[in-house]
C-alpha cells in the first residue's frame, strides 16, 4: 500500500487528450483503445442510479490522500431527471466500486488509448495499446494473507517518491483499488504499482498488496501510460 507522507506528486498527464464531445447516452469505456476519466470538479455524492433520490454509494472530494487531484474513470453516460449523468469507477470500498455522479459535478472528459492487465497467476504485467501489447514485465504482487485484489480499477494518480532508494523505488502509480483485508492501513490500505528496492525478489508474491516492478521497468511504463488508465488485475 501507499503511504502518503513518503511521496511527492507530479502530473503525469504527457499522453492524455481531451474527448470530443460525447453522445448523451452510450458507454464511454473501451479499455486498450478508447477510456474516459475526469477530473472532479466539486465533491459530490455518486449515487446507485442517476437520481438524487438514489441511494448514496460513496463520497468523492476534490483532492486525493496523495495531494493530487482526484478523478474518476468514466464507465457510461445517460440523461434522467433533465440533466446528465455519468456512471464512474469510485476509489471506495467496496474495493471496484461504481456509482452515478451529475455530469456537472466533473471537468472534461479525457480519454485514454491504454489498458493495463495484471497477471497474478503468471506475475506479469502487460500493458496494451490500440489493441497492442506495447510493455510487458514480470511483476510481485501481494502474499496469500495480503492478496492483490482482482477486478477493473483506474490510475488515479501518479508519484515521485521522496527517496529513489526508499521501498517504492524510482516511482509509484496509485490505482483506485483497496486491500480486501488490511482495512486499517494508513491512507486507506489503496493499492499501488511501483519500483523497488528490493528487485532480486521479482517475480513473486512479496508485497502488502502492491504490485512491485524493477525500477527500469516502472520508469519505461511510466512513458507508455499516464493516469486514467483502466487496470484489470485477475
Amino acid at each position: 500500500m501507499l503511504r502518503r507522507l513518503l511521496l511527492v506528486t507530479a502530473a503525469g498527464l504527457a499522453t492524455v487528450a481531451p474527448a470530443a464531445a460525447a453522445a448523451p447516452g452510450g458507454t464511454l469505456s473501451q479499455p486498450g483503445y478508447r477510456s474516459h476519466f475526469a477530473f472532479v470538479d466539486r465533491a459530490v455524492v455518486a449515487r446507485s442510479a442517476p437520481s438524487l433520490r438514489a441511494r448514496a454509494v460513496g463520497r468523492l472530494g476534490l483532492r486525493t490522500g496523495d495531494g493530487t487531484d482526484e478523478l474518476v474513470g468514466v464507465l457510461s453516460r445517460r440523461r434522467s431527471g433533465g440533466q446528465d449523468w455519468l456512471r464512474v469507477q469510485l476509489p471506495v470500498r467496496p474495493t471496484g466500486a461504481t456509482g452515478w455522479i451529475p455530469r456537472s459535478t466533473v471537468g472534461e472528459l479525457r480519454y485514454v488509448d491504454t489498458w493495463l492487465k495484471i497477471d497474478r497467476r503468471r506475475l506479469r504485467a502487460t500493458l496494451i495499446r490500440r489493441g497492442k501489447v506495447v510493455f510487458t514485465a514480470p511483476v510481485g504482487i501481494g502474499r496469500t494473507k495480503w492478496p492483490t485484489p482482482a477486478g477493473s480499477f483506474y490510475v488515479r494518480d501518479r508519484l515521485v517518491p521522496a527517496s529513489e532508494g526508499g521501498i517504492y523505488g524510482s516511482l509509484a502509480f496509485g490505482t483506485s483499488a483497496h486491500s480486501d483485508v488490511l482495512t486499517d492501513w494508513p491512507g486507506g490500505g489503496f493499492i499501488g504499482i511501483h519500483g523497488t528496492n528490493e528487485p532480486g525478489l521479482l517475480p513473486g508474491r512479496v508485497s502488502h498488496g502492491c504490485v512491485r516492478m524493477r525500477n527500469a521497468d516502472i520508469l519505461r511504463l511510466d512513458t507508455l501510460m499516464s493516469v486514467g488508465t483502466p487496470v484489470t488485475i485477475r
